[in-house]
């Protein structure tokens, strides 16, 4: 005789249910990540991008549940690294589960790492940074070999004899991970080595050498023997690499795979074990008479991959505020859906403060990031250029240290369940320091910022002249801009300052562009909020703004796809 019971049996008196499941909000999926965007619409129409058609589709492909699914999957599935096959051949093979490169696939495949470089329609940066702030918000680790191809185009340029072979496979939308030769392949991906144990951000203190097989100069074969502490996306098929040469530190194209078909002398030790970005694969190398072309001239290799380092940082920017956009949307969803005490959360006074302070962060955050691809777009207009050079030093600097706070705070608004491994939250907290700390510490833009202002003086002009476009609609913002001119024209200590000074730049043109681009209820409470000073956290917003208009315009009810 069974001594279990059915708790089905009505004789038994209980079945064996014990609650049920509500108050709980939905996943957000399935929604289209542009249609429900109104600030991206809004700015992107303010620069003059208005055919959007392309971008509403990939924004319901970026929403849908699949695609989130894929950015779960790729994280919680790390790279995993194989140095020899099975016989004992090195083969420096990185395996990824295939939701990364199903990623992958579908970034290429729109052409997120080539779009402004294929041709100049109008607004092709402006359009780009939209379709990556969609793809961000799904994973971000991934974003990093994207960022890189996109990136190598203008140095790989300086080398008429490299670009010939190389920008064809670096343009191509498409994507091919196996791992043999270039010369096999159509499509190619493009990373980046600076980094070295002892130097970090300072690369001219890197000691690995290149030596020329044969003759020497741009486009020529050299050896290169050495190390890089840091390299990310290791499975790409070629990365620039900084290297000492005899006439000073140059920049390399190394390939994994030699000329003649041989794995190249470019060996990874090792995959970084890495708080986040777990997705993507960061790895420490040695170089052993590793074959790479020379780009550029010798001892002009911080200048061959500068401009590179510049688009890596703006994508930081972009990624940022991504990750931003992505996590006051999942508090915005929570609340929609939770009750507490008697009414729903989205509807108490003091969860709108907070929720309306996190869109604030975004709002500013997208109008800097947005205008400095307005200003990318605009290669020959050298007033755009002076605003780029400051606007990406300030903008990684402000935006990328302001995502840390803001994850924990919009990770807050779910309460228990946003610390759940199997919600965003975890992820995008965990992800929100990554940029701040990668293509240069917040040290290392600020102290960029004072070697632009001091090797061009006009940058700052520049930025106070965009600025003044919105003079006398805030007078806090006037006396904020004054007080910022004088201390910049008093001041000769300004590297100690150097991190308010960049704060107080970044918030006074974000103000600036939200009075020109957006609402005057979200140019009121950020200006209000920002620059009077005493604002601690987040969810401190003075009284009279616009609290509901703000929280309206991150998920609207309508989530067409």
């Amino acid at each position: 005789m069974s001594l279990i019971q059915n708790n089905s049996d009505p004789a038994f008196g209980v079945t064996a249910e014990t609650h049920e499941v509500f108050n709980q909000a939905g996943a957000l999926e399935n929604y289209n990540v542009f249609n429900c965007d109104i600030p991206l619409r809004e700015i992107l129409a303010h620069f003059g991008l208005t055919d959007t058609a392309e971008l509403s589709a990939y924004g319901a492909r970026c929403g849908s549940a699949e695609v989130i699914a894929w950015g779960f999957e790729a994280n919680e599935n790390k790279p995993q690294f194989d140095s020899h096959d099975r016989v004992g051949h090195r083969i420096d093979l990185v395996k990824f589960h295939p939701a990364y490169h199903q990623l992958m696939d579908m970034a290429l495949s729109e052409g997120l790492h080539s779009g402004p470089w294929r041709e100049n329609p109008k607004a092709t940066h402006l359009k780009r940074a939209a379709l990556s702030y969609m793809q961000a918000q799904i994973d971000a680790g991934h974003g990093c070999p994207l960022t890189m191809t996109f990136a190598s185009v203008p140095t790989v340029k300086l080398s008429p004899r490299l670009a010939e072979v190389w920008l064809p496979k670096i343009l191509n939308n498409a994507y091919q991970p196996e791992n043999v030769p270039y010369f096999e392949k159509d499509a190619v991906t493009i990373g980046m080595g600076m980094t070295e144990k002892q130097g970090g951000s300072d690369v001219r203190a890197n000691t690995s050498v290149a030596t020329p097989l044969s003759e020497s100069g741009n486009g020529a074969l050299y050896v290169l023997n050495g190390h890089k502490w840091f390299l990310s996306a290791p499975m790409c098929d070629a990365f620039l690499i900084l290297a000492q040469a005899k006439g000073g530190l140059s920049c390399f194209l190394v390939p994994r795979w030699r000329e003649d078909g041989i794995k190249n002398g470019l060996h990874i030790q090792r995959l970084k074990n890495k708080m986040g970005n777990v997705s993507n694969a960061s790895s420490e190398v040695e170089l052993r008479q590793a074959q790479g072309w020379l780009v550029g001239e010798e001892g002009r290799g911080v200048a061959a991959i500068i401009e590179m380092v510049a688009l890596t940082r703006f994508d930081c920017m972009v990624g940022s505020t991504a990750g931003q956009r992505q996590a006051v949307a999942q508090a915005v969803n929570h609340a929609q859906q939770r009750s507490s005490f008697g009414a729903r959360l989205i509807d108490q006074p003091l969860m709108q403060n907070v929720l309306a302070d996190l869109q604030l962060e975004v709002e500013g955050s997208l109008a800097l990031t947005m205008r400095m691809a307005a200003a990318l777009d605009k290669v020959d207009d050298p007033a755009e250029q002076l605003l780029m050079r400051l606007g990406t030093a300030v903008g990684k600097f402000w935006i990328c240290k302001r995502t840390p706070g803001h994850a924990y705070e919009a990770m807050e608004c779910l309460g228990g369940n946003g610390v759940i491994e199997n919600c965003i939250m975890p992820r995008l907290y965990r992800e929100a320091p990554i940029n701040a700390i990668w293509e240069g510490s917040g040290n290392i833009q600020a102290l960029d910022v004072l070697r632009a202002l001091q090797k061009t003086p006009a940058v700052l002009d520049r930025w106070f002249i965009e600025m003044a476009k919105t003079a006398g609609r805030y007078a806090l913002l006037d006396s904020a801009i004054a007080q910022l001119k004088a201390i910049f024209s008093s001041s000769n200590n300004l590297e100690f300052r150097a991190r308010y000074l960049i704060e107080q730049l970044a918030l006074t043109m974000q103000a600036s562009l939200l009075i020109s681009s957006a609402p005057q209820a979200v140019a009121d409470a950020f200006i209000r909020s920002r620059l009077s000073g005493g604002q601690g956290v987040y969810g401190c917003l003075p009284e009279g703004v616009d609290a509901l208009a703000i929280i309206s315009r991150v998920l609207p009810d309508n989530r067409s796809t």
